[in-house]
């Protein structure tokens, strides 16, 4: 049986959503803020809050270790800007991370799970993205050790299923022996996978979450690889 309660059970998006995001893309501060709080909780914390809860038993079965709770995998609207030469008080989109409590300086080694959304649509995807320089040495070395399984599987789970590869680029490139293909992976400081779309008529649907968890179910296999090259 379903849950009743609406942080629990993700039915998706809605137009008012979005509208609320460009408002405050268009209005950044806090009495606009307060007087459309309720749309926020409403239409984007709880059903933030829902998309967690939903995703999490795939998630779960991913890593035991990934932490769930929305209040942690999930941004705050809130900007910290004690540091900023910005101070716009308020975020224009938020996010979920799917990862492993670490210290921060551990963290930055080992692989996580996003979604972001804004205004005009919506991005996912999972990768290292502030690795240190032995992260990605092993990372090249690992798949030296297999470069067709590694080619294989990549091809199949993450390309064909339309992720795009990203990270910082090296100016000048690491030599190796792999072919072409491997490149596109080796050649950066960070590695991450991620695709992004306009907003369609999924994003104001359960099948948000159907697609969502279909794709990162399908990237198990990367996210292990990354894992294991973290670790070494």
């Amino acid at each position: 049986m379903a849950k009743k309660n609406n942080t629990e059970v993700f039915k998706g998006f809605t137009p008012e959503t979005m509208e609320f995001l460009k408002g405050l893309k268009e209005n950044n501060y806090k009495e606009w803020f307060e007087a459309h709080r309720e749309v926020y909780e409403q239409e984007l914390l709880n059903p933030f809050k829902a998309l967690i809860t939903t995703l999490s038993p795939a998630m779960h079965n991913i890593d035991p270790a990934f932490e769930l709770r929305p209040h942690r995998a999930m941004s705050r609207i809130y900007r910290d800007v004690r540091f900023s030469k910005d101070k716009s008080p308020y975020k224009t989109g938020l996010w979920l991370t799917f990862q492993v409590p670490l210290p921060r300086e551990e963290w930055m080694d080992y692989p996580g799970y996003f979604f972001e959304l804004k205004d005009d649509g919506y991005i996912y995807g999972m990768g290292l993205f502030q690795p240190r320089k032995k992260v990605m040495d092993a990372f090249r070395e690992e798949i030296g050790y297999d470069a067709e399984e590694f080619q294989r599987v990549t091809q199949q789970t993450v390309l064909d299923r339309g992720f795009v590869i990203g990270g910082d680029e090296y100016k000048r490139p690491i030599a190796n022996d792999l072919g072409e293909y491997y490149q596109q992976w080796i050649q950066r400081k960070g590695v991450y996978v991620v695709t992004e779309r306009r907003m369609d008529d999924i994003l104001f649907s359960p099948k948000l979450v159907d697609k969502i968890r279909e794709d990162f179910v399908a990237l198990e296999w990367l996210y292990n690889f990354f894992k294991e090259c973290s670790m070494l």
